[in-house]
């Protein structure tokens, strides 16, 4: 199946969950997943509070995972989808590991790839930002309004 927009905005929703799971767990409210082959293989969400780790975002762990499943560390047939534009590290990582494709919803202008690492990704990687957006930057705008 052909990336659309109905597919991004179906697995987006998906990672919204995951994003939902975070914030229930007083987590950053980020969440990820990987598909392959128009299947889901594999879901995450921030879990840096849970297990005492800076680098324990959801994109690093859905793509642990993802390589997992595939029982290789290369992911340029997949796309990751994540809530939030990826940091620095994240970024580095999905190109490391040349992911596919990577769908995210909401900009990140203050911790984002795209403003201070822009060549981070592996140069195939195609890039689509804004898939729901509103719901998603919604979701982490009220995580930190209520930690405040």
């Amino acid at each position: 199946m052909e990336p659309t927009l109905m597919n991004d905005e179906y697995y987006m929703r998906k990672a919204l969950e995951q994003a939902r799971m975070a914030y229930d767990k007083d987590e950053v409210p980020v969440g990820a997943v990987v598909v392959c082959r128009d299947r889901i293989i594999a879901r995450a969400y921030n879990l840096t509070e849970t297990l005492n780790d800076v680098t324990a975002h959801a994109e690093m762990q859905a793509i642990t995972a993802a390589a997992d499943a595939l029982n290789g560390k290369y992911l340029d047939v997949c796309t990751l989808y994540v809530t939030v534009e990826p940091c620095i590290m994240c970024a580095g990582a999905i190109g490391w590991a040349q992911m596919g494709r990577v769908v995210y919803g909401a900009s990140d202008p203050k911790r984002g790839y795209s403003v201070f690492a822009p060549k981070a990704m592996h140069p195939k990687t195609e890039v689509v930002c804004g898939v729901l957006e509103e719901e998603c930057a919604q979701l982490m705008k009220d995580f930190f309004k209520r930690k405040r």
